[in-house]
């Protein structure tokens, strides 16, 4: 796959995964085989899910989900990732099931999974048809916000029985996020003006509900295409020369390690703050979005200190 078709797909799950936080609850149907002992859970959709009482074969269906559950201690309980799954190291000799777009339905059945965990609402019911038909549980998890990311880690510390280091993890990166937060009288200053480049040709950003918005605003700035309603729009030459940004953050890729040409007169080029953050880390909402709001808050002149 060319860098820029990966980089398409990555951002046609961005918009995806934006979604979610739109999407209306729904009761669930999911029937796991009668000779297993059950419990119900609740995924991100609100959705009750019926699954195993220990659950010991999963499918990971986005990089992000695949992040989560190796970060809560559950990463051997993984029997098939996507083609797009590569961190942790680890997660490159699982079997791979597809694409995060694509996912072969056939595949994942054969490998006979207790729980499949999705990040995507319009994905569902395509997977519900399926593998409802197979006693395999569908859930959603796709977390909208940092606090999302932190609670929603929890809960799969409870799903798969590693509350302990789920916790663990949850308690160090909330210290990491309370150091990030500016300080009180940082609030009465103007803050920054930040273009977030998602990708530089077509030019691609973050809106409004981009969970990257909220990150942005956490570290002391002012995302200047905040007002735009989708989550990762597509936007105008035109548009972009006026909003004369003071950061660029690039969400460094190989096809995007630069600013658009654009940008060559804005305060940001000017001043010289450009900023460079690997794509995995600013565009996945796992732990390591921590890291990249670390860099965000550094980007702003604020100290970080662990």
């Amino acid at each position: 796959m060319s860098d820029k078709s990966e980089r398409a797909a990555v951002i046609g799950v961005l918009a995806l995964v934006a979604a979610l936080s739109l999407a209306c609850q729904r009761p669930a149907t999911n029937i796991v085989s009668a000779t297993k002992p059950t419990r119900q859970v609740v995924d991100d959709l609100g959705r009750t899910v019926t699954v195993p009482v220990k659950i010991t074969r999963v499918v990971s269906t986005a990089p992000s989900v695949t992040e989560n559950v190796f970060a809560v201690g559950a990463g051997d309980r993984l029997v098939g990732v996507t083609t797009f799954c590569n961190y942790p190291e680890q997660a490159k000799s699982i079997a791979k099931i597809g694409d995060t777009l694509n996912p072969n339905m056939e595949t994942i059945v054969a490998l006979k999974p207790d729980i499949v965990l999705i990040s995507s609402a319009s994905q569902l019911e395509n997977f519900m048809k399926v593998l409802e038909q197979n006693d395999i549980a569908v859930y959603v998890t796709s977390p909208t916000t940092l606090d999302g990311v932190l609670k929603n880690l929890k809960q799969l510390g409870e799903l798969f029985g590693t509350q302990n280091q789920a916790d663990k993890l949850v308690s160090d990166l909330q210290r990491r996020v309370d150091i990030t937060r500016p300080p009180v009288e940082y609030e009465i200053m103007p803050h920054p003006r930040v273009f977030v480049q998602i990708s530089k040709e077509p030019l691609f950003t973050i809106g409004k509900a981009s969970f990257l918005t909220e990150l942005i605003a956490r570290a002391g700035g002012h995302s200047v295409t905040a007002d735009i309603e989708s989550a990762y729009p597509k936007i105008s030459k035109e548009t972009a020369s006026a909003l004369n940004p003071e950061i660029i953050i690039l969400s460094e890729s190989d096809d995007n390690r630069e600013p658009n040409e654009v940008f060559k007169n804005s305060a940001a080029l000017m001043g010289g703050r450009v900023y460079k953050i690997n794509a995995d880390i600013l565009s996945r909402p796992g732990p390591r979005l921590v890291d990249a709001l670390e860099q965000i808050s550094k980007s702003m002149g604020l100290s970080v200190a662990r």
